[in-house]
């Protein structure tokens, strides 16, 4: 079978490899399209702390089911749509045992810690697999980076009556605005890219603000009535945007941290005891994101063509990513489609 492999910073190869061999419990998928995310751009930039290099990257995973071996009980079947919870949990670390294996201390994530979905085949537990018939197996690779974001809202426990600023409009962010607005919220999406504050418009956003046109602390002031927001999900990564969350958050306001900011970042710490803030880590995604995310989809709302900038074939993974790193914010989402 073909797989696509990041062999060494910059370079990737596509490559022959045995197709797994059906194991109990166990369900072999045939991979239809694979999603490259940004910590597989990082992966092929260097950058990427928690990867071993060579790796195949991916982990948001659109496929029909191959074979499922005999002792798996359930409704899986030959020939349907899914896609993968592509994260692992011990059940022994205080995560699991707290009923959060998403933060599992010792995860293992599709495409980081272990090879992930890049592949022709792809062998998984039976109880990792997602499927409804309802959601094309293209449009199965959007539903775990949607889901990230879905799960930052529900850590936040986001109200019809909050005002929810979203820092970032990538895949994760975008994510984010999605579920606040599901749930009624005011959300105001930021962004230093048009093309995308444009798209979060079209997936909820109440306003939109172009952070490097405008002056962020001034317009949060005017849209929240000179109260800040109730709720900021940061889903950059950046010290200027971790900091610009505890300026613009509401006093007792909650923020969600979800991007990982690579240089220290020099808090003000006297502003967590004067707001008397509740600031959360957001960390993958729970089983009922995924199942949040497949229902939202199958409303017909979602404008998924506008979520994907482009499909390129196995072949052409090295140009994709030389693209999308060389132009990073011309980029949303890339698939492979296999």
């Amino acid at each position: 079978m073909k797989a696509i492999k990041i062999i060494a910073p910059g370079c990737v190869e596509t490559v022959e490899m045995e197709k797994p061999e059906l194991k109990p419990g166990s369900v072999l998928l045939k991979v239809g399209y694979a999603g490259f995310c940004g910590s597989d751009l990082n992966t092929f930039r260097g950058l990427n702390p928690l990867v071993k290099l060579p790796v195949i990257p991916g982990h948001e995973i659109g496929a029909v089911i191959e074979a499922v071996a005999d002792d798996v009980a359930g409704c899986l079947k030959t020939g349907m749509n899914v896609t993968v919870n592509p994260y692992t949990s011990c059940g022994k670390c205080p995560a699991c045992r707290n009923g959060r294996p998403n933060a599992c201390e010792f995860n293992r994530t599709l495409g980081v810690q272990r090879d992930g979905a890049m592949s022709e085949y792809l062998l998984v537990p039976s109880e990792k697999v997602i499927a409804d018939e309802a959601i094309s197996v293209r449009d199965f690779a959007l539903v775990e980076p949607l889901s990230v974001g879905f799960h930052a809202v529900d850590r936040a426990e986001v109200i019809d009556t909050d005002t929810v600023m979203v820092i970032g409009c990538g895949m994760i962010g975008m994510g984010a605005v999605v579920r606040a607005s599901l749930r009624g919220a005011k959300v105001i999406a930021v962004d230093v890219d048009d093309k995308k504050l444009a798209l979060a418009g079209d997936l909820g956003a109440n306003y939109t603000i172009h952070s490097q046109k405008e002056a962020l602390h001034e317009r949060i002031r005017e849209i929240t009535d000179g109260c800040g927001a109730d709720v900021v999900i940061e889903a950059v990564g950046r010290p200027d945007t971790y900091l610009a969350s505890v300026s613009e958050v509401a006093f007792t306001g909650r923020i969600v941290y979800i991007g990982y900011a690579k240089e220290k970042v020099p808090f003000d710490t006297q502003y967590f005891v004067k707001k008397e803030l509740n600031i959360f880590g957001s960390r993958n995604a729970m089983p009922q994101d995924f199942k949040a995310v497949i229902e939202y989809m199958k409303r017909g709302i979602c404008p998924v063509d506008k979520l994907i900038t482009a499909i390129y074939k196995p072949e052409e993974a090295q140009q994709a990513l030389d693209g999308w790193a060389a132009n990073p914010g011309d980029v949303f989402r890339i698939l492979i489609r296999f």
